[in-house]
């Protein structure tokens, strides 16, 4: 079955600099799964799998607008520390999850006090061209529910 519209997608990646150091991967984990069509994927990983069936594999350099976004001057926030997710003990330069109301999200430590940091909201490959290895695992028909909900259940989806 090739990727189209209202597909289920569940695909392994890794992404790297245009060094080619490794920056991220899904490992030996659940492949990454979603609603192909529906804007929960960065738009240029939708482009390029579309199309594409379960085994393909390919590698695509993608610039910063397709991905992470660019990064975006001034885009800070001071958090509770309380909230931060990842570490014990934070320093300038860390990377830790904050939860917001649209899920976990990626943040940059850049200065810390005894009870708030303040952070970057840009994610941290924001404003990156990266090259991305992706290997297509499985494509299937999305059912009604998924559809009308506008994202995948099940393993790799979201749980209700």
């Amino acid at each position: 079955m090739q990727i189209t519209k209202d597909c289920v997608v569940q695909f392994k990646y890794v992404i790297k600099d245009l060094v080619g150091n490794e920056v991220e991967s899904s490992g030996d984990e659940t492949p990454v799964a979603y609603l192909h069509g529906h804007k929960g994927m960065m738009p240029g990983i939708e482009k390029v799998l579309e199309g594409k069936q379960a085994g393909d594999c390919l590698s695509v350099e993608l610039a910063a607008s397709e991905t992470f976004g660019e990064k975006l001057t001034d885009n800070e926030q001071r958090v509770p520390i309380k909230h931060l997710v990842g570490a014990d003990k934070w320093k300038a330069g860390m990377t830790a999850l904050v939860n917001t109301e649209h899920g976990q999200r990626q943040v940059t430590i850049l200065k810390v006090g005894k009870f708030m940091a303040t952070v970057d909201i840009n994610h941290p490959l924001a404003g990156q061209t990266l090259q991305f290895d992706l290997e297509v695992t499985s494509v299937r028909e999305a059912s009604k529910e998924e559809t009308e909900h506008g994202h995948v259940h099940g393993e790799g989806g979201h749980h209700h």
